[in-house]
């Protein structure tokens, strides 16, 4: 049985934010993938969507300028032929601020032929704008019950 596509990216994506070493995922791309990573783009201009490998790549790089990958667990994964699902709870450290940040996060990915063509990612943002606030976010009661 031969490895999944989707552990290849993973451990090249990997190696490029912290090692910065990004040979390795520039030939897990393809030419047209789309990237989607939703999330506050206001505060965080790398995420969002983009089209086309060159703009990926450049996404990866902002990553590994911004953040260190300190662990990552799998939380739950569903695996397809040229697809993959996953929950993800990442441990990252901000470089400019050496300040942890946690978070979860759902993959979609798609691959053919070995090669991303399609990802998506939700954040929880909350819980991330809270963690590069640097405090809780209070919002109004909108609803009562009862």
């Amino acid at each position: 049985m031969t490895e999944h596509s989707l552990w290849r990216f993973s451990r090249a994506l990997h190696r490029a934010i912290n090692d910065r070493q990004f040979e390795d995922i520039e030939a897990l791309i393809d030419e047209d993938v789309e990237w989607a990573i939703y999330g506050p783009i206001d505060m965080f201009p790398f995420l969002g969507a983009r089209q086309g490998k060159a703009a990926v790549l450049q996404v990866i790089r902002q990553l590994a300028d911004n953040f260190r990958v300190r662990r990552f667990d799998r939380e739950s994964i569903m695996l397809g032929v040229d697809s993959a699902s996953s929950m993800l709870r990442y441990s990252l450290t901000a470089l400019d601020s050496d300040k942890p940040i946690s978070l979860r996060v759902a993959q979609f990915a798609q691959f053919r032929a070995d090669r991303l063509i399609s990802m998506r990612v939700l954040i929880d943002t909350f819980d991330l704008v809270e963690q590069a606030l640097g405090r809780a976010i209070h919002l109004p009661k909108m609803t009562s019950v009862g």
